[in-house]
């Protein structure tokens, strides 16, 4: 029994690596295209912020729709939410280590997040007759990474406790709040297209690397929480 449960743990263990390592290259690669100014990805940028932004200005509805998102969204209230669920399903039988891991990976994650843009230091997009502001660096989006790492920790926190229909409606509603938070940061004109899908690309590799990584360290415990759910 003990051999068998190392065995799965390193098997397990090493698809959480290979997910960071897939979802990271391209990041890095985003990364070194923004330091080194590759004109391909700074045009496109730009020319995406310039368009997306003129819609914006166009619309008073719109650019308020916009910054109501955008305070919604907010790392401080997104996590929050999510807190509070952690806390409700942990006090579920048998949920207990799986809320746990959320909230651990959910502070973790909004850590290293904000650390993250120190390393790329990328201006915030420069747009004629502003349409919002930001403080901080550019790249990778905030807003983004987290609003993505949430929608993934949240989606495998409940999905012992959901059938087929309230797991399809749970990805549907997550997804559409990830990609319209990163509508939202490129036509507010605060982040760069590159900036979003940076965000969450990163955002969804810390998060779905740690439930491998706990799923693989803990697998007895992951096949348990799994019995908790609906047929």
């Amino acid at each position: 029994m003990t051999l068998l449960v190392t065995r799965v743990r390193a098997q397990r263990l090493a698809r959480a690596v290979a997910f960071a390592v897939a979802l990271g290259i391209p990041v890095a690669a985003l990364a070194y295209a923004v330091r080194a100014q590759v004109t391909p990805v700074v045009a496109f940028d730009e020319a995406a912020v310039s368009a997306a932004t003129a819609v914006t200005r166009e619309d008073p509805a719109l650019r308020g729709a916009l910054l109501a998102w955008q305070e919604a969204f907010q790392a401080k209230w997104v996590n929050l939410a999510v807190t509070l669920l952690c806390v409700w399903v942990g006090r579920r039988p048998g949920l207990r280590s799986r809320a746990l891991w959320a909230f651990v990976t959910l502070m973790t994650t909004w850590a290293l997040g904000l650390g993250a843009k120190y390393v790329v230091q990328r201006s915030r997009p420069m747009v004629e007759d502003a349409v919002a502001h930001a403080p901080g660096y550019s790249f990778p989006s905030g807003h983004a990474m987290n609003t993505a790492a949430a929608g993934v920790t949240l989606t495998l926190l409940v999905w012992p406790l959901l059938g087929r229909r309230g797991r399809a409606v749970t990805v549907t509603v997550v997804t559409a709040a990830v990609l319209l938070t990163g509508a939202d940061r490129v036509m507010l004109g605060v982040h760069y297209p590159s900036d979003v899908v940076a965000g969450f690309l990163l955002g969804s590799a810390m998060a779905g690397a740690s439930y491998l990584g706990w799923t693989g360290w803990n697998p007895v415990h992951h096949h348990d929480d799994e019995k908790g759910g609906p047929s």
